[in-house]
């Protein structure tokens, strides 16, 4: 008996994304900056130049791409109280997640000895900003690198891929695409991927809060995160002005 098509509170399809909107240069005194919105979730990623490397990496001849990730007091309906010194857990392995995530389509080499700061602070939470950030944080590092070739800061732009992410899940027994806040919550698997143009995977975390997945459950969602980081691609490279 064939499944019938799930309804989901909002009207989208289970392989729709939200409406997907990049601000660029939201904050005009960084390198590169975007306010990044996946439905009501939005983040403000920003991207800083700096010469020189911690003094682990100095005398490498490779520079660096480190994040940090925040969500600030007014972006949850009860207030988010502010790290004070140090991050939380979740926020600790989020900005590790986007910092992998960015350094993947980053040849060290070709940044030389410099770092790029990306900073990632929510200003509005509904379901997806681990993956809003991932997706924002790469157009404002184009940016930023952008910038600093034009400045003659470094010889030539060290990006060398394009990386999206986006959450999927399986809801009500479907595979659905882009989660918010709602269907994060009552999701059987939720799961966030990231990839490269060129469908390679950077970054696959998936959790059954409700039971097991299958191997069938698996499959249909990672074909659900593809479609959906494919359509980001393209609209990063449309904010972006590339294509």
């Amino acid at each position: 008996m064939a499944t019938s098509p799930l309804r989901r509170h909002d009207g989208r399809k289970a392989d729709q994304l939200r409406p997907v909107r990049f601000q660029r240069n939201f904050v005009p005194s960084a390198g590169g900056s975007v306010l990044v919105s996946f439905g009501s979730t939005r983040v403000i990623c920003t991207a800083m130049f700096e010469t020189g490397v911690p003094s682990w990496r100095k005398g490498s001849g490779e520079g660096w791409v480190s994040a940090e990730y925040g969500m600030l007091p007014g972006s949850t309906p009860q207030r988010k109280k502010r790290d004070s010194g140090k991050p939380d857990g979740r926020s600790v392995e989020i900005q590790r997640l986007v910092g992998r995530a960015l350094r993947s389509v980053v040849d060290t080499k070709l940044l030389g000895e410099n770092c790029v700061w990306l900073d990632c602070d929510v200003l509005q939470a509904d379901g997806g900003t681990r993956t809003a950030s991932i997706t924002g944080a790469y157009v404002a590092l184009y940016d930023c690198l952008r910038q600093a070739v034009k400045a003659k800061k470094i010889a030539q732009m060290p990006i060398t891929n394009q990386i999206a992410a986006i959450s999927v899940g399986m809801v009500n027994g479907q595979a659905v695409l882009d989660l918010d806040y709602v269907e994060d919550v009552a999701a059987q698997v939720d799961m966030n991927v990231a990839m490269l143009a060129g469908d390679k995977f950077v970054e696959l975390q998936g959790t059954a809060e409700h039971g097991a997945f299958t191997k069938s459950e698996f499959l249909q969602m990672l074909e659900r995160a593809e479609k959906g980081i494919r359509e980001l691609h393209s609209l990063q490279n449309k904010a972006l002005r590339l294509k």
